[in-house]
């Protein structure tokens, strides 16, 4: 039988693989329990809304809402609620992007189950998780925005527009990947290639490559 002092943890991840990967990793503990799953970023934020949890678990890509979207949903549902963002993605790409949007941690799926562990303890515990990684990635940020890269000078949506692109995909492509219209995608086209002073995709894609955004 659970112990009712356990964490109530939700993983939402798209990948049913990792979810059990990360359940059977939460069932070695003594006081974290899964007590839900979620395919994906609306499915994630309606559990949230119907039951109570004491730490999210969650991928940053996902289909229908992506991480970063789902997480500033439901800091408005949900703003005590602590959201660990778990990603394939390198610590400098997203853990910045994501704990300015409110997660309580960022952590890369390439950790050793014991640092995961730890990061839900701890920001179930009300603080946040910060490895190594991404303390260098937020001391890099606070740099003079001559020194930054371009991308990290993107908004959210700009970011996820440029690394779509830079992986090939057409514009419908993006337009159902982050649940916008293609006349939308055009526009944030047209402010990245305004904001990076570049001409067309071929060199938003060259850019992506480069700097190891593209999928």
């Amino acid at each position: 039988m659970i112990s009712a002092s356990r964490l109530r943890v939700l993983i939402a991840d798209d990948h049913a693989i990792v979810r059990q990967g990360l359940r059977q990793i939460l069932s070695e503990t003594g006081d974290l329990e899964v007590a839900g799953e979620a395919g994906n970023g609306v499915q994630a934020l309606q559990m949230v809304r119907e039951q109570p949890w004491d730490v999210v678990l969650m991928d940053v890509s996902m289909p229908d809402r992506n991480g970063i979207d789902a997480l500033k949903m439901i800091r408005k549902e949900a703003p005590r609620l602590p959201v660990l963002i778990l990603s394939i993605y390198p610590e400098d790409q997203y853990a910045v992007r994501a704990l300015k949007a409110g997660a309580a941690g960022y952590l890369s799926k390439q950790s050793a189950p014991e640092q995961l562990v730890t990061a839900i303890r701890q920001v179930a515990g009300g603080k946040r998780y910060v490895s190594q990684a991404v303390a260098e990635a937020l001391a890099n940020a606070v740099l003079e925005d001559g020194d930054r890269p371009l991308h990290e000078k993107l908004s959210d949506r700009e970011f996820q527009t440029l690394r779509l692109i830079a992986s090939g995909r057409t514009p419908a492509q993006i337009a159902e990947a982050l649940g916008i219209s293609v006349k939308t995608v055009s526009v944030y086209r047209a402010r990245l290639l305004e904001k990076m002073n570049m001409r067309n995709n071929a060199e938003l894609t060259h850019y992506g490559i480069r700097h190891g955004l593209a999928e």
